[in-house]
């Protein structure tokens, strides 16, 4: 009752609607509890230890987090009462075995109130913070690095960590070799959290991610250095590229014949003025039907995806694996095929 009496009106009625709400369609809302939980809770602040480790849920994430050995691990929680452990639950008491990590096997309501009622499918770990490194370790990777379809992700104050996550996984999906991320200023991205780590499926864990302190010198830098530094923008008409003096093209119409970093700007106002200013080209994906006011845009982790595929499938060898692993995946039963018959093609494969 003190809590609350030390809340507003308007807070009050939005817990007695979320317990009403909660109370009414708990039996008939897909997904259940934690489906319901997700959204309130996602975008909450880290929390932090007083060794200054935080939580890390979800069996993707610390799986993956396990198998790179990045973060100190302090201990891992896997839930009690589940009918055995086998699969990837049983990889990661083996890996834990292996590091000396100790393992706890707590209730499902604790798990629940430790990680802040996120969705942690029975796994949680207790972690270093990941943090990105400095722009320069990445030039320290490869360097004279001249190959000429290098493609660097460039992240200009992403606030939402579910999108950042999002981006991260497409990203590591479809080859991008680094990812930058703004730093300090008020154009900055978001951290790299557990709740990054969980909407990219654990990719965070593996990722090369990179800062920078200074994006405009550091866009201008690898612009001296030979590579083109693409922006993007919606489809916004033609007045845009007289407006920047920067020339404007489709996405399906660029050619990849150079290192190139591809820029996103923030989720609400796309590119700083200053970012776009640096940019050689601004790259903007077309639709497919007139749209009405508002919707001349798409989500950011989504454009990504759009974009990194249209760039990255010019790589080289790049449709040659995806072929390959289709026809790994195509698994017939012999008895199913006579000889000599007529077999069907899947679609987008050739007879030949």
């Amino acid at each position: 009752m003190a809590l609350l009496s030390a809340l507003g009106g308007a807070t009050r009625r939005c817990l007695v609607a979320r317990h009403y709400s909660q109370t009414v369609w708990c039996r008939v809302r897909p997904g259940g509890e934690e489906l319901s939980r997700l959204s309130l809770d996602d975008l909450g602040s880290t929390r932090r230890s007083a060794k200054g480790l935080e939580l890390l849920f979800g069996l993707s994430p610390c799986l993956l987090a396990l198998r790179a050995a990045r973060r100190r691990v302090a201990r891992l929680l896997l839930q009690a009462g589940r009918s055995g452990v086998r699969g990837e639950r049983a990889e990661l008491l083996r890996l834990a075995e292996k590091r000396d990590i100790p393992v706890l096997r707590p209730r499902r309501q604790k798990l629940d109130a430790l990680c802040s009622y996120q969705v942690h499918q029975g796994v949680c770990m207790e972690v270093s913070p990941m943090r990105p490194r400095p722009w320069t370790e990445a030039e320290e990777l490869k360097p004279g690095d001249d190959d000429p379809q290098q493609l660097w992700l460039v992240l200009e104050g992403l606030q939402d960590p579910r999108n950042l996550g999002a981006v991260l996984r497409s990203a590591h999906f479809l080859g991008v070799d680094k990812v930058i991320t703004s730093r300090r200023n008020r154009h900055g991205s978001c951290p790299l959290t557990p709740v990054v780590s969980k909407a990219s499926a654990g990719a965070m864990e593996v990722m090369d991610v990179f800062f920078t302190d200074d994006l405009d010198g550091f866009l201008q830098a690898k612009a001296r250095q030979g590579w083109l530094v693409a922006g993007t923008v919606g489809c916004l008409g033609p007045e845009t590229s007289r407006s920047s003096g920067i020339p404007v093209t489709s996405c399906l119409e660029f050619l990849w014949d150079r290192p190139t970093l591809l820029v996103l700007g923030n989720e609400g106002s796309g590119l700083s003025p200053e970012a776009q200013a640096s940019c050689q080209l601004l790259l903007t994906i077309l639709p497919g039907r007139q749209l009405p006011p508002g919707l001349e845009s798409l989500n950011v982790s989504v454009a990504a995806g759009i974009l990194l595929h249209s760039i990255c499938s010019q790589r080289k060898g790049f449709s040659e694996e995806g072929k390959r692993g289709q026809l790994l995946q195509d698994t017939r039963e012999p008895s199913a095929i006579a000889e000599g018959s007529t077999v069907a093609q899947p679609p987008g494969l050739s007879s030949g």
